[in-house]
């Protein structure tokens, strides 16, 4: 995999948009919504390796690690400890080890998609396949959206440390009005302000919008494709009852 700066300036894997989009559906189908037991006990495990070794890849080493210390733990929870337990353990157990393990392979695959692909790579990939503008515009600013929320998150989290107003300090009570009042009113003006850069960039136009981005499936896009394609398969002929 080629590793390049992003608008950014974070490192990541060149995949095509495309494929990280099949890469979070296919998670959010046989890992989320899937059922337990049988061949699912080898395909939740790969499919949550993926998101795992692309944000190795991506440099995010610490929280690599971090996820797929807690994955494991909560997988072997769910398959191997819970039917061991009854009662109030066993449920306890059940929702914490299996919430865990069907969302995170999810939540990672997401922050990567979102934090690896710009809008120009995203726009130019739903243009190849002639996806209604209705819905990649919105997408598109939604993209920028989240980042951006969470950047002014951590500058108004770093004000008011600065201020002294943490938990455990004198100015406990005032974090519910210094924290949310300021995101809510970043929220709304980071709102505006993107819809107004999405309509300078002429995504709303009536003619073609013209890009400079490389896009298109290499060698390692189709590998993936091809294996969510293979775990799809196996998946429904587990369902059938073949396997």
């Amino acid at each position: 995999m080629e590793i390049l700066n992003s608008e950014n300036q974070v490192h990541r894997t060149k995949l095509d948009p495309r494929t990280k989009l099949i890469l979070l559906i296919a998670i959010c189908f046989l890992v989320i919504g899937g059922e337990g037991g049988g061949i699912t006990l080898v395909i939740k495990p790969l499919l949550t390796a993926v998101p795992l070794t692309l944000l190795f890849l991506d440099g995010k080493r610490k929280l690599t690690v971090i996820s797929g210390i807690i994955y494991i733990l909560c997988y072997l929870g769910e398959n191997f400890l819970i039917p061991l337990t009854t009662g109030a353990a066993n449920f306890i157990l059940l929702f914490a080890c299996g919430f865990i393990a069907r969302v995170l392979p999810g939540l990672l695959m997401g922050y990567h998609t979102v934090h690896t692909t710009t809008v120009s790579e995203f726009i130019a990939a739903m243009e190849r396949i002639h996806l209604s503008e209705k819905i990649v515009i919105p997408v598109a600013v939604m993209l920028r959206f989240f980042p951006t929320v969470m950047e002014e998150y951590h500058s108004i989290g770093d004000a008011m440390r600065m201020r002294g107003i943490r938990l455990g300090g004198k100015k406990t009570t005032k974090i519910l009005e210094y924290r949310f009042i300021p995101m809510m009113i970043c929220s709304v003006k980071i709102g505006e302000e993107l819809s107004a850069a999405a309509l300078t960039r002429g995504l709303g136009a009536p003619v073609r919008r013209t890009n400079i981005c490389h896009i298109g499936f290499r060698v390692v896009d189709i590998i993936l494709i091809l294996g969510c394609i293979i775990l799809f398969v196996l998946d429904i002929l587990r369902k059938l009852g073949v396997l």
